[in-house]
């Protein structure tokens, strides 16, 4: 397995208090970077810790050991790198796994995404810093880690786009996001299941009572263990998925903003509802079935 250039950890605030003490007696070199309570480089490594957490990012080719010879005995107190596989074996077992993004959001689509992965393909995510998309908040690093999946050989992955139209004619039919979800989930599963037939496993973040989605699930699906938990964005396969979700979501509100001429935030803000409303007073009410969830209060409120 190499060695990880990339790794992200929570930190109580007198962890990170205690690292910042530790780095300037070791001599790093601190430096000044936005949203950090601190930053520092040092011989291959450069660390930030930022204010939401907090959180600790180690990057570089010193990442490894800064983390085992500094990080986890002097701050950390534990030993993780290197024995993911003996702490959570179910991880690096073969499995898919599932996320979805944009379903909080008003406006743009509900993505759904799947990410097979075997031992190898696990270690090899994890390697590449691969996490929650929600940890990392930056859509330029979620798009290059997308693209850096892609070059992976081997990677088996499905995307689904439901663009709003099709979102808010299913949403009529289903009348319940939990079972449209969960018509989601089981259609990424099949498609993947079509590329990998004896995966016996997958794995989601828990949305609604596990039958719901195995009384989704088609004929190839029938036979597979379906597993719910909460935070299962520590799951490199959900992970990954996270990742390829945010992506797509990401991608199509900046498409559809071109062609609108307007930026289409994300959420469910003011700012949300005000271009909605100049949308709708440039366009007519129309142009909410094309960019937004009808079923959202926002668009009663428009």
């Amino acid at each position: 397995m190499p060695a990880p250039t990339s790794y992200t950890k929570p930190l109580t605030s007198l962890q990170a208090d205690k690292l910042r003490v530790l780095l300037q007696d070791k001599g790093y070199e601190f430096q000044t970077k936005p949203y950090c309570l601190y930053a520092a480089a040092g011989d291959k490594v450069s660390i930030a810790v930022y204010e939401k957490g907090p959180k600790i990012v180690v990057q570089g080719k010193g990442a490894e050991h800064f983390i085992t010879f500094l990080l986890e005995p002097e701050v950390l107190g534990v030993a993780e790198l290197g024995y993911e596989e003996v702490q959570h074996p179910e991880m690096f077992s073969p499995h898919i796994g599932v996320d979805e993004s944009g379903k909080g959001d008003f406006l743009g689509p509900l993505v759904i995404a799947g990410v097979y992965v075997d031992s190898e393909m696990a270690r090899n995510l994890r390697s590449m810093g691969v996490m929650d998309s929600k940890r990392i908040g930056n859509d330029t690093r979620i798009e290059k880690l997308a693209q850096e999946m892609r070059g992976l050989k081997g990677l088996v992955y499905e995307v689904i786009v439901i663009g709003p139209e099709r979102y808010n004619e299913l949403y009529s039919k289903f009348a319940n996001l939990n079972k449209m979800l969960a018509w989601g989930h089981a259609k990424i599963i099949e498609n993947i299941l079509e590329r990998v037939p004896d995966c016996p496993r997958a794995l989601s973040d828990q949305f609604a009572n596990p039958r719901v989605l195995q009384s989704a699930m088609q004929e190839r699906g029938k036979n597979i263990i379906l597993e719910q938990r909460t935070k299962a964005e520590s799951d490199p396969a959900v992970a990954a998925a996270s990742i390829f979700a945010r992506e797509g979501f990401v991608r199509w509100l900046k498409q559809k903003g071109n062609d609108l001429g307007v930026v289409l935030p994300k959420g469910a803000s003011p700012a949300v509802k005000r271009v909605a409303t100049e949308l709708v007073g440039q366009h007519g009410r129309a142009i909410l079935n094309s960019v937004a969830k009808l079923h959202f209060r926002t668009a009663q409120e428009i």
